[in-house]
């Protein structure tokens, strides 16, 4: 059985600040990340089919370059399109310039025998290596509401989070570094989607609610063993960091292998959870032990409760 070994920090070689700085510094330039997509584009991360609407087809291609031919064969240039190896499929994403099934299968069948004509030569020798099997249609209003209806579960979450923090601690220092540490915890991992071009779906949606879940676990644990429990600070901050370190550790390794096996095997849901917990929970280690930690030391030796 793999164990992780957790190495005991010298905390006393560094200040308040320097413990802070570097989590603040990651929080501020995600921020600026989020915020100036926000401005300039109209959303901080770019929204999948779920959420902006549009059509998604599924199809076989017989043919060396598999991508090539079905930007060929579709009358409409594709927002993106997915292979699924174990399925032998791909998976092509459209806006709204493609907005039914009927219009996607007419394109790519169309030849003379079927009395549908292609807009080229070019396209209706693409048409006859794809073959369509299946497609879903999400209209632009309907992924509004989707769209608001996530993110304000979102945002309850967090806010029902903190209003229990306050509640489990009652007392302001405390409390804050956790919420501090959960609102960075989601941030910047919406920083990463928005640079690394990972839309915004009901799957990531979710990891961010799984993130917030994670993120008040591994602080009200560093929390508690160092204000409830006895024993000199350091000490009690070692006994958090060996369970929440190994805790976290451990999910980080699971996450990395489900990103892994579902993007083999096209499972994008579960990619999509994978890669963003992934982020969120490598920022949380920071977030935890280093900005969350000088806060309680603040709190403990220099600020209300020395």
């Amino acid at each position: 059985m793999v164990r992780f070994e957790v190495p005991e920090v010298d905390y006393d070689r560094y200040s308040n600040r320097q413990l802070a700085t570097i989590p603040l510094a990651v929080l501020a330039v995600a921020l600026v990340i989020v915020i100036g997509a926000w401005v300039t584009v109209g959303t901080p991360v770019a929204l999948g089919t779920d959420f902006s609407g549009g059509t998604e087809f599924r199809v076989a291609v017989d043919s060396a370059n598999p991508q090539e031919t079905i930007q060929t064969a579709f009358p409409a240039e594709a927002s993106s399109i997915r292979e699924i190896p174990s399925q032998g499929v791909f998976v092509v994403t459209f806006g709204s310039d493609l907005a039914s099934p009927s219009a996607a299968e007419e394109a790519i069948q169309c030849n003379e025998l079927d009395g549908v004509d292609c807009a080229s030569e070019e396209q209706a020798a693409a048409a006859q290596q794809v073959t369509y099997r299946s497609s879903a249609v999400i209209s632009s209003a309907f992924g509004e509401n989707l769209q608001t209806t996530a993110l304000a579960g979102v945002g309850v979450a967090f806010l029902a989070m903190a209003a229990l923090v306050f509640v489990l601690f009652r007392t302001f220092v405390p409390s804050v570094a956790v919420v501090v540490s959960a609102f960075s915890d989601i941030v910047v991992p919406l920083a990463l989607m928005r640079v690394f071009g990972i839309e915004l779906s009901l799957g990531t949606v979710a990891a961010l609610l799984m993130l917030i879940g994670y993120s008040v676990d591994s602080d009200i644990l560093l929390n508690n063993h160092i204000l409830r429990r006895s024993g000199d600070f350091y000490e009690s901050t070692y006994r958090a960091m060996r369970t929440g370190v190994t805790m976290t550790l451990t999910s980080l390794s699971a996450m990395i292998v489900l990103t892994i096996v579902a993007t083999i095997f096209g499972i994008d849901l579960l990619a999509s959870i994978g890669i963003i917990l992934v982020f969120g929970l490598s920022v949380d280690l920071l977030n935890t032990y280093m900005l969350n930690l000088s806060l309680l030391r603040w709190y403990k030796f220099e600020g209300v409760a020395r």
